[in-house]
C-alpha cells in the first residue's frame, strides 16, 4: 500500500505535522505528536480502523485518498510467481548421507 497522507493534508493546507495534530483535535482524535510525526514521515505498520476513520474526518478525504493498492510483485521486486516446494515433476529431494553415520550435537 501507498500512504498519502501528505497528500491528503496537502489538499486541507496543512504542510506540518503540528498544524495536522491540531485538525485531528478538531474531531476528537488526541494522538501523541509523535504518533502524528510518525504517520506524517513515513508508511504505518498498522493503523486502526477507528483512527483511520478520524483521519479522514479531520482531513475530509475518503480511505481511498489516503491509501493506494500496490501490486504485491513490484513492492517486494519479485519478477516471478514463487512456487510450492515439491511443486514440479520430478523436483530434486534431499539425499542421506552416504556414510549411514549420524552426528549429534549438544543442545543450545
Amino acid at each position: 500500500m501507498k500512504w498519502n497522507l501528505r497528500w491528503a493534508a496537502a489538499k486541507c493546507d496543512i504542510w506540518r505535522p503540528v498544524d495536522l495534530q491540531a485538525a485531528f483535535a478538531k474531531v476528537g482524535f488526541t494522538p501523541s505528536l509523535s504518533k502524528v510525526a510518525a504517520l506524517w514521515g513515513g508508511t504505518p505498520v498498522t493503523v486502526r480502523l477507528d483512527d483511520l476513520d478520524k483521519i479522514c474526518a479531520a482531513l475530509q478525504c475518503t480511505v481511498a485518498d489516503l491509501m493506494e493498492a500496490e501490486p504485491v510483485a513490484a513492492a517486494e521486486g519479485l519478477e516471478e510467481p514463487q512456487r510450492a516446494v515439491g511443486g514440479e515433476a520430478g523436483a530434486v529431494r534431499p539425499v542421506p548421507r552416504g556414510d549411514g553415520r549420524r552426528q549429534l550435537r549438544p543442545p543450545n
